[in-house]
């Protein structure tokens, strides 16, 4: 593979991965439609693509472009880490309100079965 096919290769994989990102993080918190699943298919495909092209090339044959928009993209997957955990804790807290929710409608003052059998049993 020549160098410059590959230059030309990690610099779209590079933009792709930056605007998938941008999207990804501008999305979260405010776009309740937002497909989570299919951003993080397509951000692992970059990521993927991108460890194969720079198996290729070491880092000291990169260009200086390709240094600046690594440094870009790991900001922005930085800030990406943070709004995934804060989507993530939104979501666990949501399921456990649901399920206090079910816990509670389900005791209405009638027995469980395991607390018949108990109560019967003493």
């Amino acid at each position: 593979m020549d160098s410059h096919n590959t230059d030309d290769r990690v610099t779209k994989i590079l933009g792709r991965l930056d605007a998938i990102l941008e999207r990804e993080n501008n999305a979260l918190g405010t776009d309740p439609d937002f497909d989570v699943n299919a951003s993080n298919a397509h951000k692992s495909r970059c990521l993927y693509e991108l460890s194969l092209l720079t198996r290729a090339v070491p880092p000291q044959h990169m260009s200086r472009s390709h240094g600046e928009m690594l440094r870009a993209i790991h900001e922005k997957l930085e800030r990406n880490t943070a709004k995934i955990k804060a989507h993530l804790e939104a979501v666990r807290r949501v399921t456990d309100l649901l399920r206090d929710a079910a816990k509670e409608a389900d005791a209405d003052g009638t027995y469980t079965a395991e607390q018949f059998y108990l109560r019967e049993a003493g």
